[in-house]
């Protein structure tokens, strides 16, 4: 009987909560929105997550949980990044994929945290399908967190960053409960890309981090956090168009579909490297006393194995299928240096390196680099001297889509060797290298099951692993004139 045709089962878990049902197929049981949380509307509406009131009977867990407030992406993107919509109030959960036959040791664990400007994406997004992983002997949980104006406003009366403190009750309950889905709990990857990159930064430099977590993966992750001056414009311009105050009174007469329908209009024409307002993590006494990256230069986090990468051409994403790339002019990119404190030089050398850039491609290339690239080898630096186990990837393979190139999020399909999906056919094409796929994929399991992914932990010859689908070589120090020149700026 081939794979495709193998019946599916039922299987069942019991957890502390109780016991819950999924689906076994093709060597890997699937439970799926196993609550982590109580659901958090009502009287629990910007408020800490709650725990899971106990249930009696068996749960249902064979059909993709509920997904958190929010809309699909605007304009040509959302042909590129999908959006997933299941209605219900039980949005703080976690889908399970393990290993169906798996013997008595228990396994690696990599804790997903998706990506999407704090404000999109899911758990129940094809991609995010953990079935690879689990046929790879890893223990994969997707988690789902409250996004937008529900996880990340600043209201007066209301926590801040509830959204990542949903990440670390999900944390918890991996902990507490991954043994019986055959994980094991002191082998816990927690792995993010994008504004899960961000988040898993954060988390990363948390005191409670070594109790939660093993290893970390950040993926074209933000190392920033924002003061609540800052962060909360996006919450003042949604009070100003809703007419309520900024408080949590103000903002729970709101239904959830109405804060993201304003949070749609007060952000339209935003992007993370355009800038405009947004959703950021706030710097707030509990849960992001630091930046990240300024807490993880100054040592936190240095027990925790990190494996730390961008793709070469994040900026392409938001720039070529919006068309941006072409209508910016040089003088976008003199006020755009001016603004952010990089040096005439440091852009005559980058254009120096790239004979027939446009002004376009020119100021995407200084963004990648200022946003991702040189802070995430600052992290690996500083690291370095505390003799902290550190590995630099870059994903460099060039989608044929749309003339995306190495664009932001490209790799996911190769990370989850998931090439057949829509989520990643929708970005890298349907003719995208199986073996980069393996290798990459191969890589990130290696690291969660021995914290060696397959090369050479950052040291002074800055080794990188381009991922770039003709040989994936090591290369020591690329473009590193480009780096030390944004460095000293």
């Amino acid at each position: 009987m081939s794979a495709q045709s193998e019946t599916v089962g039922r299987v069942q878990v019991v957890t502390s909560q109780g016991a819950v049902e999924g689906t076994v197929a093709h060597g890997v049981e699937r439970f799926l929105g196993v609550p982590y949380a109580a659901p958090p509307f009502g009287a629990r509406r910007f408020a800490p997550p709650r725990p899971v009131e106990p249930w009696a009977g068996v749960r249902d867990a064979t059909r993709y949980g509920a997904t958190a407030p929010q809309s699909p992406y605007p304009g040509a993107l959302a042909a590129l990044l999908p959006t997933v919509t299941v209605p219900g109030d039980d949005v703080l959960h976690v889908n399970v994929f393990t290993p169906a036959d798996r013997g008595t040791d228990l396994l690696p664990v990599i804790v997903w945290v998706h990506g999407g400007s704090l404000a999109h994406g899911s758990n129940a997004l094809a991609g995010y399908d953990g079935t690879r992983f689990a046929q790879d002997g890893v223990v994969f949980v997707g988690v789902n967190y409250r996004l937008g104006a529900e996880g990340f406003s600043v209201l007066d009366g209301a926590p801040r960053n509830l959204g990542l403190a949903d990440q670390l009750a999900a944390l918890r309950w991996v902990q507490d409960e991954v043994a019986a889905f055959g994980g094991d709990p002191r082998r816990v990857t927690l792995a993010g890309q994008s504004a899960g990159g961000n988040t898993v930064s954060a988390i990363l430099a948390h005191p409670s981090a070594p109790d939660l977590v093993a290893r970390a993966i950040v993926q074209s992750g933000p190392l920033s956090a924002q003061p609540a001056a800052r962060a909360g414009r996006i919450t003042r311009a949604m009070g100003k168009d809703l007419g309520v105050p900024m408080t949590r009174a103000g903002f729970a007469t709101v239904l959830p579909e109405a804060l993201v329908g304003s949070q749609d209009r007060v952000t339209a024409g935003s992007t993370p490297i355009t800038g405009g307002p947004g959703f950021a993590l706030v710097l707030d006494d509990d849960l992001v006393p630091r930046e990240p990256h300024e807490a993880l230069t100054a040592g936190a986090g240095s027990t925790i194995p990190l494996l730390i990468g961008a793709t070469t051409e994040e900026y392409r994403l938001w720039f070529v299928p919006t068309g941006l790339l072409s209508r910016f002019r040089w003088w976008h990119l003199a006020v755009a240096r001016r603004k952010v404190g990089i040096s005439a030089r440091a852009v005559r050398l980058f254009r120096r390196n790239r004979p027939g850039a446009s002004a376009g491609e020119l100021l995407g290339a200084l963004a990648t680099d200022v946003l991702l690239r040189v802070p995430l080898q600052q992290v690996a630096d500083s690291r370095r001297s505390a003799d902290a186990e550190t590995f630099v990837y870059e994903f460099a393979w060039r989608s044929p889509v749309q003339d995306l190139g190495a664009a932001h999020a490209v790799e996911l399909g190769f990370v989850f060797d998931g090439l057949a999906t829509p989520d990643s056919t929708a970005l890298a094409g349907p003719e995208a290298p199986q073996s980069l796929a393996t290798a990459m994929h191969g890589a990130w399991v290696a690291f969660a099951t021995s914290g060696d992914p397959g090369w050479q932990r950052w040291d002074e010859t800055r080794p990188v692993r381009v991922f770039d689908g003709e040989g994936d070589p090591v290369v020591l120090a690329p473009r590193d004139d480009e780096r030390a020149a944004l460095d000293a700026r």
